[in-house]
């Protein structure tokens, strides 16, 4: 096996015979421009709403609540789709959200959720995953659309902009905390595992989490 490494060692470092030096420089630039633009080009793929939605688990549950949602349709016409909330913006930290949706492919594969009576027993696992991850980064995803500077709390109803003024102002919450149900149906949470970060939310109970309509 030593030996082995030895030889193959030694033909790698061997000087070109057929190539100059210039040419396989020029080669290899070439060739990592072209890998590079291909990669990203494939990530990109992945971030488009026709990907998100491919699978009949995504879009006949969590998107067909989306549809409903200001955040699809809305007088100004602005709509953000899946990876908006759900993949960061950040180049580093994108490829690490990548890394981490390669359980949703093994999911995916053994069928954890595809069935509605399926997701809806995960549908309190899969929320607090977002959820931890949207605290975790002070709801990075929410605030690259909105800026708390550029509020008009004139605008706001008079609960809102205490809540704002005095939550999101002294940074003592981030988004998620109030806004947990903003884009897809709330899970029922068992009595005493509420958020209790949250102020003045109301966790809906098992019937309701059935029925409810997205806030």
């Amino acid at each position: 096996m030593l030996t082995l490494l030895k030889r193959y060692w030694a033909v790698i470092r061997r000087p070109s015979v057929h190539f100059s030096l210039g040419f396989l420089t020029i080669g290899g630039f070439i060739g990592g421009i072209l890998f590079w633009g291909a990669f990203n080009t494939a990530m990109e793929l992945t971030n488009t709403e026709k990907f998100c939605t491919g699978c009949h688990e995504m879009r006949d549950n969590v998107f067909a609540e989306l549809k409903s949602t200001i955040h699809y349709t809305n007088r100004s016409g602005v709509r953000a789709v899946c990876s908006n909330c759900h993949v960061p913006h950040d180049w580093t930290d994108k490829i690490a959200r990548k890394m981490q949706a390669s359980k949703e492919v093994w999911g995916k594969i053994f069928g954890t959720i595809d069935t509605p009576e399926k997701f809806e027993a995960k549908r309190l696992e899969l929320a607090q995953h977002e959820w931890a991850r949207f605290k975790a980064n002070d709801s990075l995803e929410c605030r690259n659309c909105h800026n708390y500077d550029s509020m008009d709390m004139t605008r706001q109803s008079l609960r809102a902009q205490n809540m704002h003024s005095t939550y999101l102002a002294s940074k003592e919450k981030t988004c998620i905390d109030c806004h947990k149900g903003i884009a897809h149906k709330l899970p029922h949470i068992p009595p005493g595992q509420g958020p209790s970060d949250t102020p003045g939310q109301k966790v809906p109970g098992p019937a309701e989490a059935s029925v409810a309509s997205v806030q």
